[in-house]
């Protein structure tokens, strides 16, 4: 085997191989920063251009790419809030309010190191495991894929941090939305309206882009200020990424953790990066110390996610060198390149063509230490990004969100998802609910769906007697008991549960009217699912019953306060109850204690937000949700509130004006009007920058990509239009 690895060290060092892995790396890199790209996109862009490649070059040329999609898509995820890709989601919880703090730099060079550090171990991984990992991934089945769900779900607590209740009443909404669509088991069409688009389920892409991108940009638009609020230039602290660098040292400890995590997790078929940086977010939460401060820009948000993003893609690689069996849709497209240079996965990658095994780990190292290289030497160049006026910033990186929306599917459903979901999350964030549940949800619905089936016709109740099962379960558990104990005690401290308390109806503000609203949804969601068949509705009755249960308690925290003017403390719920199996799909959850969240001080906040025509600046600074950076502002409400609804009619003046006339030419308008009317910006900068940005994008997705524009009414009514360019 050492001969095989010295052997394939020496193909890949190759010079012109090298040269070609250094542009697959550039290429990589630069699919990661635009959202909704990715090493998918890339994939099947390169894979023609391998034909006539060696199979050590071809590999060289796809791992580059591959591997450092994952640290580009940091850059955005950090700047504005938009994570490149799904598994950047959660970097944006600590990565941004750091570049808001004027420490992009440090940001960067903390993720960066994390970056490298979690490739090279998944590399390292892929290199000692396969031998191993080929008997034990053999006693994976379904039942072990449905406990790593429910894994996953218990992390919604940790999530959720002073907001277990609404994290669990999102969570649970988010369920409902990942089975929209074709039931696999019987047909039904669940929550499509006649919709052809919601068939194939809700995409993850328009929804992520929608509840994390269009919010901080909304808020960006608001404030009318840059990323940075720091006062002083980050770009004139030539130390701080180096700063960076010294945090991902010091917390190696957490590196090699959520890494392992990552690496493990990639291992197995169907966990995909959507869901392995959250759960690396939420392992960081539960085990380091302090936890109250992720969310708010905590180094060590940003080194768990970005070390297990990393390191998922060596992980990714073990199934699908070993078994033939792709872990992702990436690695989908990889093995089909496998089958086309005549390799085939299984055991003759580890015995026959076992140097070519050695060389895919040897690419994969180096791709990984080129990417970070290149990124610290331009994080200079990045971090200036934060210092950028926003009427030159919003409307360019609106565009870019556009077209990664629409990138998912190609529909007009992903656009106008993207704006719905938008909007919901720009609420969501003003009124302090996390969001982060909500996209776990949506991610692990379906999946948990399908193994829950598999593994009940399989192995009926015999499931939760295998071994691995009842491991994963224990952990969970954990999870979600370990706090909600902590909080019974820390309750019997205080005397908050003393019974003889008096209490009164709040009059109702903007939270209680949001939580009724998603009380009336769900309940029409229910009654819309009551003819399903028996086997269609199961696992939305149950997400939605959850959902119900959880929003009331939400209301009722909202609505019903202690009597402060008769002597009692104001109510705190600070325990939340036990909930049997049924209603969160086949596991008891009991939700961390919520150590400090007064209902009545949240409600007050919330009204001043978003219901008062001024804003103390003494009150200016909002308490926030874990993973929810910190709204500070002195601008009136009415302000905020003007500002916010004219960012959001911008954008739903641009769809219907694509459907008009094109996609394209209504971009050109969106962001010639906002730049020069909403935000100031002289003629000459809007027009130069609407213009350069449209032929920017063009050149990309019509040229490059290739991309199907969605069709228009004047393409529809004057066809040759449409003939001769395709945009209309």
């Amino acid at each position: 085997m050492g001969a095989a690895a010295i052997h394939a060290l020496t193909l890949v060092l190759d010079p012109l191989r090298l040269a070609i892995m250094l542009g697959g790396v550039v290429l990589g890199l630069a699919l990661g920063v635009v959202p909704g790209l990715g090493g998918i996109v890339g994939l099947a862009l390169l894979i023609p251009f391998t034909y006539h490649l060696d199979g050590y070059t071809a590999f060289a040329l796809l791992l580059g790419m591959a591997a450092v999609t994952t640290v580009s898509d940091f850059i955005p995820a950090v700047l504005f809030g938009v994570p490149g890709t799904v598994g950047a989601a959660a970097t944006v919880l600590d990565g941004h309010p750091l570049a808001r703090r004027g420490e992009a730099k440090r940001a960067f060079g903390a993720g960066y190191a994390s970056s490298l550090a979690g490739g090279i171990f998944g590399a390292l991984l892929l290199a000692v495991a396969i031998p191993v990992l080929r008997i034990a991934v053999l006693y994976i089945g379904s039942a072990e894929l449905l406990a790593l769900c429910i894994f996953g779900l218990s992390m919604v607590a940790v999530l959720s941090g002073k907001a277990p209740i609404k994290g669990l009443a999102v969570a649970s909404f988010g369920l409902m939305l990942s089975l929209i669509g074709s039931d696999p088991q019987t047909g039904t069409l669940r929550w499509t309206f006649g919709s052809l688009y919601l068939w194939d389920h809700l995409p993850l892409v328009p929804v992520t882009l929608g509840i994390f991108a269009l919010p901080e940009l909304a808020e960006m638009a608001i404030e009318r200020s840059s990323i940075s609020r720091a006062d002083g230039a980050i770009a004139g602290k030539p130390s701080t990424q180096w700063d960076g660098v010294r945090d991902a040292a010091r917390h190696w400890w957490l590196i090699l953790r959520c890494s392992g995590l990552g690496a493990l997790l990639g291992a197995v078929p169907g966990i995909g990066s959507a869901v392995i940086d959250w759960m690396a977010y939420g392992h960081a939460i539960r085990t380091e110390k302090n936890p109250e401060n992720f969310g708010k820009g905590d180094i060590r948000g940003v080194i768990a996610s970005e070390s297990s993003n990393n390191a998922k893609e060596g992980g990714h690689l073990i199934p699908t060198i070993a078994f033939g069996m792709p872990a992702g849709a990436s690695m989908a497209l990889l093995l089909s390149a496998f089958i086309m240079h005549g390799f085939t996965p299984g055991p003759e990658m580890l015995t026959r063509h076992l140097d070519v095994t050695y060389a895919i780990i040897w690419t994969l190292t180096i791709s990984h230490v080129m990417g970070a290289i290149i990124c610290l030497s331009g994080s200079g160049l990045f971090s200036r990004l934060a210092t950028v006026r926003v009427g030159v910033l919003i409307p360019l990186v609106l565009g870019i969100i556009f077209l990664g929306a629409f990138n998912a599917s190609q529909s007009w459903g992903d656009l106008c998802s993207m704006v719905l979901f938008g909007f919901i999350g720009w609420v969501m964030r003003r009124l302090n609910w996390p969001r982060p549940p909500l996209i776990l949800g949506l991610v692990l619905g379906s999946i948990f769906e399908r193994y829950y089936f598999i593994s009940n016709e399989i192995y009926g109740i015999h499931l939760f007697t295998r071994p691995i099962v009842v491991v994963v379960l224990l952990a969970a558990l954990w999870v979600v008991l370990g706090p909600s104990i902590k909080g019974l005690r820390h309750a019997a401290k205080q005397g908050r549960l003393a019974s003889g308390a008096r209490f009164r109806i709040k009059r109702l503000d903007h939270q209680s009217l949001f939580t009724i609203v998603l009380i009336c949804t769900v309940i029409a969601a229910i009654w819309t699912a009551s003819d399903w068949a028996f086997g269609a509705k199961l696992m939305p009755m149950t997400a939605a019953c959850a959902a119900l249960f959880f929003s009331c308690l939400v209301l009722i925290e909202q609505v019903v306060a202690r009597d402060v003017s008769r002597g009692g403390r104001e109510f705190v719920p600070n325990v939340v109850p036990a909930v049997s199996a049924a209603a969160v799909g086949a596991m008891a959850v009991e939700a961390p204690a919520v150590s400090a969240a007064p209902s009545a001080s949240a409600n007050a906040l919330a009204l001043t937000r978003m219901g008062s025509s001024a804003v103390d600046p003494a009150q200016a600074r909002f308490a926030s949700s874990a993973g929810e950076p910190e709204i500070e502002s002195t601008l009136p409400v009415a302000t905020v509130r003007a500002r916010g609804f004219r960012f959001f009619l911008a954008i739903g003046g641009a769809l219907a004006l694509a459907w008009l006339v094109g996609l394209l030419p209504a971009l050109l308008v969106m962001m010639l009007l906002q730049a020069r009317f909403e935000f100031g910006e002289r003629w000459r900068i809007a027009i130069v920058l609407s213009v350069a940005m449209t032929v920017a994008l063009w050149l990309v997705f019509d040229r490059i990509f290739s991309t199907p524009w969605p069709p228009s009414l004047l393409g529809d009514l004057v066809p040759q239009l449409r003939a001769m360019g395709g945009l209309v």
